[in-house]
């Protein structure tokens, strides 16, 4: 029967680790045909809306969607996975927690294909929970030795950062600034609701990789036209995902400064489709927008470390 997988089970079983190896197995199918994505539609009410993704990843058995509903008293998540030949209902799965690390995990990726190998210091811009995702991800996919964070919510920057320190074993600490946060950083991480570009483009070292997390609507924008001018390659998750809703470079496409062709599905860059980065100076900009296959991908993972843990609900219904 089909489980109920609540935000304490997933929290159980569900390491950073696994989303990584979960991701990029669903960019990697994509890529190879094995996949199919719809972008997010959305229902709208004045003080509600509904938002859902979904997909297919026939080769892994799985197809389903996520909901969610966000509104000024919270958001809520839920995953529901259906078995690919037969169409049963596998899993109710409660999608707060997990799709904080599933988001986190896709930058882990891009930085694991697209940042220099010896990565040793990151810059993040963001204290809030995705930030938190942001960080294990990336401390899981590099051999980091420090990253720096910075938040306009100063008030709480030295509790988030001390706690993920003790938690992960790197050493998270605390930016003074934003400049601080991106010189001499291998790596960068944008993980905010900014509306105006977070950093000077002249600010980051050659050769970094850029992490864009938060900006999925034309209102919000993490990085300048200079920073992604300088890039020589632009990651989406998938292209017709990023045209929809890529704050950071619907501008440029509209104005004709950039290419939908110009963009490189990560998923190509795994299978080698494209090469990715070619050199140690190269500036490379990952934009993630999330995507229904990487839920799937996850939630199949967390649905039989539950089974094999004996955690859930059995639901009455086939």
């Amino acid at each position: 029967m089909a489980l109920f997988l609540t935000e304490n089970d997933v929290k159980q079983v569900l390491t950073a680790t696994m989303a990584l190896e979960a991701v990029e197995s669903a960019h990697r199918d994509l890529a190879l045909g094995q996949a199919q994505d719809t972008p997010r539609a959305r229902t709208r009410l004045p003080q509600t809306v509904l938002h859902i993704l979904q997909g297919a990843l026939p080769a892994q058995g799985v197809l389903g969607y996520k909901a969610y509903t966000s509104n000024r008293s919270g958001n809520r998540f839920l995953v529901h996975l259906f078995d690919a030949a037969t169409g049963s209902l596998l899993a109710v799965i409660e999608a707060d927690y997990m799709g904080m690390i599933r988001t986190g995990a896709a930058s882990g990726v891009a930085a694991r294909w697209l940042a220099r190998p010896n990565a040793k210091v990151a810059g993040v811009f963001g204290a809030g929970w995705q930030a938190e995702g942001h960080v294990r991800a990336i401390c899981a996919a590099l051999p980091l030795a420090q990253v720096k964070v910075f938040s306009r919510r100063s008030d709480r920057l030295a509790a988030f950062c001390q706690r993920l320190s003790e938690q992960i074993g790197v050493a998270v600490v605390p930016a003074a600034s934003a400049e601080e946060t991106v010189r001499g950083s291998d790596l960068v991480g944008t993980v905010t609701t900014a509306a105006q570009p977070l950093f000077d483009a002249d600010w980051l070292e050659p050769g970094a990789h850029v992490n864009a997390a938060g900006s999925n609507a034309l209102i919000r924008q993490e990085l300048s036209e200079a920073t992604l001018r300088r890039a020589s390659l632009i990651a989406v998750d998938a292209v017709p995902t990023a045209l929809a809703e890529a704050g950071d470079l619907l501008p440029l496409l509209e104005k004709g400064r950039l290419h939908s062709r110009q963009l490189v599905e990560l998923g190509d860059v795994i299978v080698g489709r494209h090469a990715g980065r070619t050199s140690t100076e190269q500036i490379t900009v990952f934009e993630s927008q999330g995507m229904a296959i990487q839920d799937l991908a996850v939630g199949l993972r967390v649905l039989a470390a539950a089974r094999e843990r004996g955690l859930g609900v059995e639901l009455p219904l086939k």
